[in-house]
């Protein structure tokens, strides 16, 4: 079941790329988010990529896998910033950042019990 888990999350890994540096506006859903919900939807979307990574048990530590999602969220926002079609945005750290806590507390929770 780790290998399904893992074979998901670097799946979810490349779609999240490649959705993170086309231009925007070429994908009509997210084209038509308001500012609240494009940061639930990177809330979301980090939440649920901190969780399948965390599921897949990678022999790093759980912070370890944590980190490196929002990192990867972090360089997303790096290129955004070089993108002629994307912006930098704090507030979408924000919300990755909030996803991967949330998904992290909710794990450590789930394994406490």
């Amino acid at each position: 079941m780790r290998y399904l888990f893992k074979y998901i999350f670097y799946v979810s890994v490349l779609i999240v790329f490649f959705l993170s540096i086309v231009n925007a506006s070429d994908i009509e859903m997210f084209a038509r988010l308001s500012f609240l919900s494009d940061k639930a939807v990177h809330g979301l979307i980090y939440f649920y990529l901190t969780f399948i990574g965390l599921l897949s048990k990678f022999k790093i530590k759980d912070i370890s896998i944590a980190s490196l999602i929002f990192l990867f969220g972090f360089i997303i926002e790096i290129i955004h910033y070089f993108h002629p079609y994307r912006y930098f945005e704090y507030f979408d750290l924000l919300a990755n950042l909030i996803g991967v806590t949330i998904a992290l507390l909710i794990f450590k929770l789930k394994n406490i019990y």
